[in-house]
């Protein structure tokens, strides 16, 4: 059990694996990264996060931030977690066993299940819930429980939603800076 140079997350092995994560990552006080978990270079883990990669692993790419109270695991054997670069993930939102493509976006505690896909830049709303093996095209907008496509995103829905990724990474790097070297 390690407390992270990387702003005061907990890394903590499972059996023969250990986190790995990229120099500029931020990982909030509270966070726990567990087990087969790689996390990418400006990546952020806020506050009271876990990511269980115990019985398979979890990719974080680079530039995703995953915000506060949000679950990340996987199943047994047959669904790992793959989240791609410049992902925004909301507070308390549920991840299992998915794939979630470069620049897409979950809202405020949504729940996404096994087997599922969102790919690059579509957006699922928040409190939604994707049901098993779903699968969300590029720029699509999906809300509801369960979770049904309302309608494509427009050019500037897509700009604002990387906007949100990019202010995240910006803000993880302060947070980082700060915890690194507390008299700046």
């Amino acid at each position: 059990m390690t407390h992270s140079r990387h702003g005061g997350g907990l890394l903590l092995p499972f059996l023969d694996t250990r986190p790995q994560i990229a120099d500029d990552v931020y990982l909030a006080p509270g966070s726990k990264i567990i087990g087969d978990v790689r996390i990418g270079a400006g990546s952020s883990v806020w506050f009271n996060c876990v990511l269980r990669g115990d019985v398979n692993s979890i990719h974080v790419g680079a530039g995703s931030n995953i915000q506060d109270g949000t679950v990340v695991h996987v199943s047994r054997k047959t669904h790992p977690t793959f989240i791609g670069d410049d992902v925004l993930i909301g507070h308390m939102a549920m991840i299992h066993g998915c794939t979630l493509h470069d620049r897409s976006f979950v809202g405020l505690g949504a729940i996404i299940m096994d087997g599922c896909v969102i790919e690059e830049d579509a957006m699922l709303a928040a409190g939604s819930l994707l049901a098993p093996g779903k699968r969300m095209q590029r720029g699509e907008l999906w809300m509801g429980r369960p979770a049904q496509k309302v309608r494509l995103l427009s050019d500037a829905d897509i700009e604002a939603q990387r906007k949100g990724a990019e202010g995240y990474a910006e803000l993880a790097q302060i947070y980082l800076k700060s915890a690194r070297d507390p008299q700046t």
